[in-house]
């Protein structure tokens, strides 16, 4: 690509067995069979109307994915996070056992062998 490549966002959708690929810049757009398709088939476009060579071009795609599939990479995302938060939290819980049976008095191998781990990960736990 030539280093002072004008530069075109498009945004793409399914519509029906094709992708529409919209190209505000110029109000006007093309298709696609599939996704692998969209960056030449815009280029194609751009170069027809603009004159400008193919490979002289920078094509910025953004896909605008349904609704409900919006939805479900959201909930996707939250739970994410919330696993995120749960293994931080389950983390410090790991090290306040550690630490309270080693404020009892037991040595970092019987903290290990209590609390099912190494005495090396035990030793971890209560130094952090």
């Amino acid at each position: 690509m030539a280093r002072n490549a004008e530069r075109y966002d498009v945004t793409v959708r399914r519509d029906g067995r094709f992708w529409y690929v919209d190209i505000p810049a110029l109000d006007g757009a093309t298709q696609a069979r599939n996704l692998s398709e969209i960056d030449e088939m815009a280029k194609d476009y751009i170069a027809e109307v603009t004159g400008t060579p193919a490979d002289q071009l920078e094509v910025v795609v953004t896909i605008v994915l349904p609704a409900d599939v919006q939805a479900h990479l959201a909930a996707a995302s939250a739970l994410r996070d919330q696993e995120a938060h749960a293994r931080s939290r389950a983390a410090e819980e790991s090290r306040a056992a550690a630490r309270a049976l080693r404020s009892r008095g037991l040595t970092v191998r019987e903290v290990g062998a209590a609390l099912g781990i190494s005495h090396q990960r035990a030793q971890q736990l209560v130094s952090v």
